[in-house]
């Protein structure tokens, strides 16, 4: 089969490689969408310590199961299957207790588990005993089921800011995660939504979700702006969706007495540290939250929001390569062209 192998660091290869088999205990999936997730970016240029080449990377995937094993319940030949990353040891603590993106461990599909840039990927036994894979109706798409992933990290984070009826909201940050949030809190209950972003493209893409109010840092205050629309008190919940450490500073501060902030987007190596004053976490009874990744129960959760319109992607993929130009799409995801960058194995 051809697949994309990360040789080395900096090294991404189209190749043949033998296609994976499906022993008693594993299934094989053959691959019709994969998007490149940041991730996937940053495994290419500074590599993983999970991640060991040569492999196969890409865990924003979805495909059709062409063979299971005999031993094989979980899925049956001809499921349409949406595949997750985080995938729990299913022996610790955390992962005995619904926690498994905590696990020391800590495996993942296009990590350990090798994944789904290539024609077929291998759902070994442990993924389909602990992880994320979830069937999907025909009323989906694939482009659209591989976006389960990202939208189930989502749902972890809007779940550990108590997100609940009646909150006013704010999204620093519009790219993918960020407008399915925008969609998301309002599933959730929130009351009013508060989009924020740098670059006008983004934001004009993000228009589509209708968030309440539209900010644009380049040309606002956006603390002041943020405590405006929430009548000076500041907003219920802050999520920051963009690697930017100016936007976790901004989150703390503008964020209401008891509110409470999830720093969700990772930052870059090498960042400046933080400067937050502790007062200002003391003083306002605050809660500080990160989140990563997510456990199999949000990725089912993610399949069925977007079967049923709940969560809209149409307008976030927005360039398609098939695999043989995997080189063109990466190259697409970092100058930061569009949105999701969706690659298809089997031609587009």
């Amino acid at each position: 089969m051809l697949a994309a192998v990360l040789e080395e660091l900096e090294k991404l290869t189209l190749m043949e490689i033998p296609t994976p088999d499906a022993d008693d205990d594993s299934a094989l999936m053959k691959v019709e969408t994969v998007c490149i997730c940041g991730s996937d970016v940053r495994i290419l240029h500074h590599g993983n310590p999970r991640v060991k080449p040569p492999t196969v990377i890409g865990h924003e995937t979805s495909g059709v199961v062409v063979k299971v094993g005999n031993h094989v319940t979980r899925v049956k030949e001809g499921d349409r299957v949406a595949i997750g990353a985080d995938v729990p040891c299913g022996q610790c603590r955390w992962c005995r207790n619904g926690l498994g993106n905590n696990c020391a461990v800590n495996y993942a599909v296009g990590y350990q588990i090798p994944g789904a840039f290539a024609e077929f990927m291998k759902l070994p036994k442990l993924l389909l005993d602990e992880g994320p894979v979830t069937p999907f109706s025909e009323s989906l798409s694939f482009d659209h089921a591989s976006l389960a992933e990202p939208l189930a990290c989502a749902i972890n984070g809007l779940e550990l800011v108590n997100m609940s009826l009646g909150k006013s909201v704010v999204i620093i940050g519009l790219g993918p995660i960020g407008c399915m949030m925008i969609d998301l809190a309002r599933a959730m209950g929130a009351a009013k939504v508060i989009a924020v972003q740098r670059s006008r493209k983004r934001m004009e893409i993000a228009r589509f979700y209708e968030a309440d109010a539209y900010i644009c840092t380049e040309e606002e205050d956006v603390v002041s702006r943020c405590r405006e629309e929430t009548g000076g008190e500041g907003p219920d919940i802050v999520v920051t969706t963009s690697g930017s450490v100016e936007a976790h500073e901004q989150a703390i501060e503008m964020v209401a007495h008891r509110g409470f902030v999830n720093l969700f987007g990772g930052l870059p190596k090498g960042t400046r540290p933080m400067n937050v004053l502790s007062n200002t976490i003391h003083y306002k009874e605050c809660f500080v939250t990160g989140s990563h990744g997510c456990v199999p129960r949000h990725h089912e959760l993610a399949v069925r929001l977007l079967e049923k319109g709940m969560v809209r992607t149409e307008p976030l993929i927005t360039h398609h390569f098939p695999l043989s130009r995997i080189q063109e799409a990466f190259n697409a995801m970092e100058s930061r062209e569009g949105m999701k960058i969706a690659v298809h194995p089997h031609g587009w």
